[in-house]
């Protein structure tokens, strides 16, 4: 931290939920930067047309905008609730505000049918997925696995730490004489069936967790036990630092650009078919990484200020410049 400029006079919005250790370590992250971070929750900002002159409203800004915005943090709510706080970092990025990550990059993080498809669709490697509203369709996806001698996992379309995961098909604990059980009520996972292929990690599985920010993999870990197959830290899964070799990191930072990501935590397993590639699983755009800081000596909230600082309000800044004579200099009055 001491080799980067200060940059006095900033102020920035840390989007959150909640307060807690990362929101600390972001804020004195900051601060020794020169900047002023301020933690304000998406649920007390507004749209108001008449606030001039962005009509937009957030918590303790005034009628200013910050100059950017991280977001660690997005509350779960109705449908409405989490559109309305998702358009409000739209809003802000319309004005001009530089939001690290951006609301386009979240959702398509967010719903792991897009994330399965844009990765697919970028030549990342990543297990075989299927997601559909139709129950007959996902019980003819088990059934064909099951009869390849292979499992699924049914996971929730939204959600994160491992939860609401089961396995399925062959051999799936149980499944009782062999028989196969049929797809459970898609009523807990909200009609809505995401399966993806199982990968077999073996007696001793683990996967790993890379952060990737400003496009380069910076600190990776291995997460061993937890909730039998799944290793999340929130699962109680033991952190142990890993390399970062090309093939991971690479896997890592084209998953992160798949989804036009400023950082991401990629969860990656390795592929039992082919030891020189590791299969992406999982790409989460507002990551955690308290696990992650237990096992490696960077300060990843100074790796992500800094990104964001150096990188893209730098960008946006400079973007700005070039489009201000044909802007009439509205933007610079912010």
């Amino acid at each position: 931290m001491s080799d980067t400029p200060a940059m006095t006079g900033l102020r920035v919005a840390i989007m959150t939920d909640e307060t807690g250790w990362h929101t600390t370590r972001l804020k004195r992250a900051f601060r020794a930067r020169g900047v002023e971070a301020r933690c304000v929750d998406l649920a007390g900002c507004r749209i108001d047309t008449t606030w001039a002159p962005y009509g937009l409203a957030l918590p303790g800004f005034g009628h200013a905008l910050p100059d950017a915005v991280f977001v660690r943090g997005i509350a779960g709510g109705t449908f409405e609730q989490v559109t309305l706080r998702l358009g409000i970092l739209h809003a802000l990025r319309e004005c001009g505000v530089p939001v690290y990550n951006d609301a386009r990059a979240i959702e398509r993080s967010v719903d792991k049918s897009m994330t399965s498809f844009l990765l697919n669709r970028h030549g990342v490697p990543t297990p075989p997925t299927w997601a559909a509203e139709s129950t007959v369709y996902a019980q003819r996806v088990l059934m064909r696995e099951a009869a390849a001698g292979r499992q699924v996992v049914l996971k929730p379309l939204f959600g994160s730490q491992g939860k609401g995961l089961r396995r399925l098909g062959a051999g799936a604990q149980g499944q009782d004489g062999g028989t196969l059980k049929p797809l459970p009520p898609l009523g807990a996972y909200r009609h809505v069936a995401y399966l993806q292929r199982y990968v077999d990690g073996g007696a001793h599985g683990f996967d790993w967790r890379v952060l990737v920010v400003g496009g380069r993999a910076v600190a990776a870990m291995r997460r061993t036990g937890g909730k039998g197959w799944i290793h999340n830290f929130a699962q109680g899964a033991a952190c142990e630092p890993a390399a970062l070799d090309d093939t991971l990191a690479g896997s890592a930072v084209r998953a992160a650009v798949a989804l036009g990501l400023d950082y991401a935590g990629v969860d990656l397993i390795p592929d039992p078919d082919n030891a020189s590639r590791p299969l992406v699983l999982e790409v989460n755009g507002v990551a955690a990484w308290r696990g992650l800081q237990s096992v490696t000596s960077r300060d990843i909230a100074a790796l992500l200020v800094d990104d964001l600082l150096d990188r893209k309000l730098a960008a946006s800044r400079d973007a700005s410049i070039d489009v201000l004579p044909l802007a009439g200099g509205a933007h610079a009055g912010r």
